[in-house]
């Protein structure tokens, strides 16, 4: 039998607590980068490729859930405890905005054309936020089922997709008219749903499995049954030939898209994993772990 090949990660210091959400930039002319949100209130930015730090958020004063980038890395945004959302400058580090909310703000995304903000959290409610117009109140889309887990933004922001802790499905919103267009059903509450960088899928994690979905058309593509309860994956965005999943028995799996066969498994994280993701040129992937660490893996399989 083959073995298993193992990549050895970077392994990223900083945070003091445990790492709950991973955000890649885009390739910008100034490279890749990752950002991310810890319990211990302190958003972090790093070269995606290096995993050197640049830089720290400084401003929440409780744990924060959900972290992006913008289009170009210019604006930071972060969902926290606090009961706010902040947009900071990616590049001095200040807060631009903040945006408070009525409850736990657990996700949040900037749209393609980087002019609007989507937030949602433990008060049910999807709202959008014009940066343009920072001062003006936010659009509310009609009331969630569930306290929100996950948002993105699909088919040129004109839809509006999220998932909730307490309550299966993924929901899809048309934003012109605020209602709910399609739900993508799952046996168990989705903890991550990612959109693949050409927007052909949807990648969701619920209980132990991960599923692949259309995302123009919605339909089930693939469903994989996963070793363990799984909180993250994430699609290979060059090929889509692979993904990576990680979960409650902290290693790093890497999947083949066709066949669901385990191709690699990655070791090094002293608890659970709760976030992963591959970097926008596919040759790399990060996870984050409740052992408070970053680790970036290059990738030791062949396209």
């Amino acid at each position: 039998m083959e073995k298993k090949r193992v990549a050895v990660p970077i392994l990223c210091h900083g945070h003091s607590r445990p790492v709950v959400d991973l955000f890649y930039s885009p390739v910008t002319p100034d490279g890749f980068f990752l950002v991310s949100a810890s319990k211990d209130s302190y958003p972090m930015l790093r070269n995606g490729e290096t995993g050197d730090w640049i830089g720290t958020f400084e401003g929440h004063k409780g744990a924060v859930w959900s972290v992006c980038l913008d289009t170009n890395a210019l604006r930071a945004a972060s969902g926290s405890a606090d009961f706010s959302a902040k947009v900071w400058d990616a590049l001095t580090g200040d807060v631009l905005h903040s945006f408070e909310h009525k409850h736990i703000v657990r996700a949040c995304a900037f749209s393609e054309d980087t002019h609007l903000l989507l937030t949602g959290g433990v008060e049910k409610v999807l709202r959008v936020y014009d940066l343009n117009r920072p001062d003006a109140l936010p659009r509310e889309v009609d009331k969630s089922p569930g306290s929100v887990r996950t948002v993105s933004w699909m088919h040129s922001d004109q839809t509006i997709l999220s998932s909730c802790t307490d309550m299966g499905g993924v929901r899809l919103w048309d934003v012109r008219s605020g209602e709910i267009v399609k739900t993508l059903e799952t046996e168990s509450s989705v903890t991550s749903a990612e959109v693949s960088q050409d927007g052909r899928y949807i990648t969701t994690a619920d209980g132990s499995t991960v599923k692949i979905w259309d995302a123009n058309h919605f339909g089930l593509v693939r469903r994989y049954n996963m070793p363990c309860t799984v909180e993250s994956a994430s699609l290979e965005p060059i090929y889509g030939n692979k993904f990576i999943a990680g979960g409650e028995d902290m290693w790093v799996r890497v999947f083949d898209f066709q066949s669901g066969d385990e191709i690699a498994c990655n070791k090094g994280h002293h608890g659970p994993v709760h976030c992963v993701r591959f970097s926008p040129k596919g040759e790399s992937y990060a996870s984050g772990s409740e052992d408070g660490t970053i680790r970036i893996w290059h990738r030791p399989f062949d396209p």
